[in-house]
């Protein structure tokens, strides 16, 4: 899984979350719109980075947006197929438009309260890496 994140704090609530979790989800998380893309493309420093089941992204990130990201990943025939989760403290309509525009595959506002924010993290896990069934990995 990649946590596409800038704010510490979500980053720890995340690891956290899947910390008590029962399952072992692997989490890798980059602070930022550039690093994520370098990331999935595995450029600058990422070379052994594991292709990720499933993305974590934040619309509200530096340098480059969420929204930006999302649309680049699904652009691209090597990355469309990963599943994209936007975690984001907004709920404006627009941007639930504009994010489910580009196929992200689900749009959820983050909690401001720990417990619940903790309990959503760990239903995103258990649904998309043991309900859904995803394409197989190409490595």
């Amino acid at each position: 899984m990649l946590l596409v994140e800038d704010d510490p704090g979500d980053v720890v609530i995340a690891e956290e979350a899947l910390k008590v979790s029962k399952l072992e989800s692997r989490l890798s998380v980059v602070p930022d719109g550039i690093e994520a893309l370098r990331y999935l493309r595995r450029e600058n420093g990422y070379a052994e980075a594991e292709r990720p089941d499933l993305i974590l992204l934040d619309l509200n990130l530096p340098r480059k947006s969420g929204h930006d990201v999302l649309a680049e990943v699904k652009a691209d025939p090597s990355l469309r197929q990963i599943p994209v989760v936007v975690l984001t403290t907004s709920g404006a309509d627009e941007d639930v438009a504009r994010a489910y525009d580009s196929y992200a595959n689900v749009f959820v506002t983050k909690p401001v309260d720990f417990d619940h924010f903790t309990k959503v993290i760990k239903q995103i896990d258990d649904f998309f890496l043991t309900v859904a069934q995803l394409p197989r990995r190409e490595e």
